[in-house]
């Protein structure tokens, strides 16, 4: 076993042929590259696939020897400077390795499909294939140069896959606004690192952590400086992993196609934020109120997520709060010193998350076949439902993914957010109220989603969306304009019959347009019971889409029981934490979770009975039984007229406004932020312009000026020059002499 992991430093070039042979083929042989696109598909799967099964046999290794590794090789060295390159196999990397190739895995498979049409097929999955690179280095890295190096390279691709329809300038404003606050973190995290490297003269981990440590307790340190280095430090923890204040980027980023929404932005980098917090916990861990810090940001961000997703309408944007909401358990936990529950969630977050963002991803996919293209519509919760009968596979994965973030049982986000619940009513009950608190929220947010976007009255919603009523609807394409003849009913008849007969990589191919998104495709209609009139609906997504759905769903259900404890006296033996056994050793840990069954069973009602009011709230209000405006008229019957009635309906409204406008944090940093240094640069401009510039070119003026005017005083004569100077000199010397009485 220990052959595998000397080989654990090839992990992160495995999948790095996929960008460069698209790259270099692009360049030397386009025409044949394009032509055989399909295949690149296929590639990247086999590569990510092959570090997976790596991955999972080195994180098998270290369950049965619990031990950890670590391979080094000097780079630059110095008489006063050396840096080392290095490959760190521990729990916490096998971890990550497990999740970014699984989920990517999936993500790529749905991609296949999902991106088919797309004229940037070929540079999509070039990009996917280099993220993937730059993360698996990421978490492989053995000091902080290191690490600093696959950030950054993480964040370009993060930059290149949201501005990937760069074209629409709502994508284009996204990447450079996620490029511009990761920036403002990034910064930060060199500042830190370089800090700490003053203070230890080490970038590798375990000589930083070992004389760091040794330099407090012999209290040989300036604890100011530590803590600034420190906070510096989780700035770009905090940038990365959508943590308030920075956590602004990330609901704009949703413009990026859907399946990155569901690697980068549930799985995988925002999750790159937490594994530097993890990965530097010994570091933090001895600094005074640095812990308390992490805690209390993780806090804020925990409720700012759930309260910003409650009246969200884009359905990516909602499930982008929500990921935002449960970033902040994980940085909570780990403020708490909680290192076991906080990759517990986030192991059983990335695969539910995953799980939802896909399931979206098929939403959209299905709406736009009705609506034409335009993500206004296609994502919008308020114009959908009652896609239940016509999405059944999609719907019930979207489902149990809603379950299991909601923390019902026995789904996978259950076993881990109750951990968090319990872990916080012992740090601080404040915490523990408002986590509680959050909890419900969750609940009722995620299934206000469920609910808008699957229950209802399918043909009600659907007349709206043609804008007629009875009457035949034209072919529309998936991605714009198609034919304009009306749909037969023979037609409707033999698609309903091999609509299912899709291949696991698509076979289709579809004529790729000059413009992006765009597809020339049918979409499926039924008859309405007897009328003679044909009705556009949409349809379940293509076999390849919905195999990645199937298989979170495993996930999603079965995941959670690694942190089942096997032992029945003690709830802190299970595979997790013999997985983990020597990470906490290092921390010098033992887990929280150290209770009964009976202690477990009643923190577990406690919680589940939180969500459950959450689902019952979500259910009444959007439950289509009845309106939501009679439900909402129900409530408001209880509320007479009067000054109760009106502070009732002021609490409505600052409530949804509050959510509905994203906490007012984006106007506030486009007036104070934006708004101020646009004012910079324009009295800067003023500066250069009229002042700066005006003295340069006022000295050439004038120099301009005097010198026309000399050269009518030069006549040309030795003897008048001459008598000019004495004249001069004489004036000055009478000058000096009655200065000088």
């Amino acid at each position: 076993m220990e052959h595998t992991s000397q080989y654990a430093w090839i992990i992160p070039f495995v999948p790095l042929p996929v960008p460069m042979l698209i790259g270099v083929g692009l360049l030397l042989f386009p025409m044949a590259i394009k032509k055989l696109r399909r295949m690149w598909a296929f590639h990247s799967v086999l590569l990510l696939s092959i570090v997976m099964i790596f991955s999972i046999d080195l994180a098998i290794e270290q369950i049965n020897s619990s031990s950890i590794y670590q391979y080094v090789w000097s780079w630059i060295i110095n008489t006063d400077f050396s840096l080392e390159l290095g490959c760190l196999v521990d729990p916490l990397t096998s971890i990550m390795s497990i999740l970014i190739t699984t989920v990517g895995i999936m993500v790529l498979i749905y991609s296949d499909n999902y991106m088919s049409h797309d004229q940037g097929y070929l540079r999509f999955f070039a990009y996917m294939s280099f993220f993937s690179t730059s993360m698996l280095g990421l978490v492989t890295s053995s000091n902080l140069i290191q690490i600093y190096i696959f950030w950054e390279l993480v964040g370009m691709c993060s930059y290149l896959l949201i501005g990937f329809w760069f074209t629409r300038p709502v994508a284009a404003n996204a990447c450079q606004k996620a490029f511009i606050t990761n920036r403002v973190g990034d910064f930060g995290l060199l500042l830190g690192i370089l800090g700490f490297y003053w203070i230890t003269g080490s970038f590798e981990f375990g000589d930083l952590f070992e004389i760091f440590n040794n330099l407090i307790y012999k209290n040989e340190v300036n604890f100011v400086f530590v803590t600034v280095c420190a906070v510096l430090l989780f700035a770009g923890a905090v940038a990365k992993s959508a943590q308030f204040p920075l956590h602004v980027w990330l609901p704009d980023a949703m413009e990026g196609p859907t399946p990155i929404s569901a690697l980068i932005h549930a799985a995988t980098m925002v999750a790159a934020g937490i594994f530097l917090v993890a990965r530097l916990l010994p570091l933090f861990i001895v600094i005074p109120y640095i812990m308390n810090f992490i805690s209390s940001i993780g806090m804020i961000t925990v409720f700012l997520g759930a309260t910003l997703a409650l009246a969200q309408k884009d359905i990516k944007r909602s499930l982008a709060y929500s990921t935002m909401s449960q970033l902040g358990y994980m940085m909570l936990a780990l403020g708490m010193g909680s290192y076991q529950t906080a990759l517990f969630h986030l192991i059983t977050h990335a695969y539910s998350k995953a799980l939802l963002f896909l399931g979206s991803g098929s939403v959209i996919h299905s709406m736009e076949t009705v609506v034409g293209y335009s993500p206004d519509k296609s994502q919008n919760m308020v114009l959908m439902g009652g896609l239940t009968k016509h999405v059944p596979i999609t719907k019930t994965a979207f489902f149990l993914g809603t379950l299991s973030l909601c923390g019902i049982p026995p789904l996978a986000c259950f076993w881990s957010k109750d951990e968090i619940l319990n872990d916080s009513w012992l740090y601080s009950p404040i915490f523990a109220i408002i986590a509680c608190l959050t909890a419900g929220l969750t609940a009722f947010y995620m299934f206000r989603i469920y609910l808008l976007t699957f229950e209802g009255h399918l043909n009600v919603h659907f007349q709206n969306y043609s804008g007629k009523k009875n009457t035949p609807f034209s072919s529309i394409s998936l991605w714009g304009k198609g034919s304009s003849k009306p749909i037969n009913k023979n037609f409707c008849l033999l698609t309903l019959l091999t609509m299912n007969n899709a291949s696991f990589f698509s076979k289709k191919t579809y004529r790729i347009d000059e413009n992006i998104r765009k597809i020339t495709r049918p979409f499926i209609t039924i008859t309405h019971f007897c009328n003679k009139n044909i009705y556009s609906y949409p349809y379940e997504s293509d076999n390849t889409m919905l195999f990645p759905l199937l298989v979170l769903v495993l996930f999603t259900l079965f995941v959670g029981s690694i942190g089942i404890p096997f032992n029945q006296e003690r709830m802190d033996i299970n595979i997790l934490s013999k997985w983990l056994s020597p990470s906490i050793n290092l921390l010098h840990q033992n887990s929280n979770n150290s209770m009964d069954w009976y202690e477990f069973a009643k923190d577990a009602i406690f919680s589940v009975s939180i969500a459950y009011f959450g689902i019952f709230i979500a259910s009444f209000l959007y439950k289509p039984v009845y309106s939501s405006l009679q439900n909402l008229n129900l409530i408001n019957s209880f509320v007479k007229t009067g000054p109760k009635r009106i502070l009732w309906d002021k609490i409505i409204n600052v409530i949804y406004d509050w959510s509905y406008n994203r906490a007012y944090i984006d106007v506030f940093y486009a007036t104070s932020l934006t708004g101020s240094i646009r004012g910079l640069a324009e009295l800067t401009y003023f500066f250069d312009r009229w002042i700066i510039d005006a003295i340069t070119n006022g000295v050439g003026v004038i120099s301009f000026f005097v010198g026309e005017g000399i050269k009518y005083v030069g006549g040309g004569r030795i003897s008048s020059y001459l008598f000019l100077y004495l004249f001069y000199v004489s004036i000055f010397l009478l000058i000096y002499y009655f200065l000088n009485l």
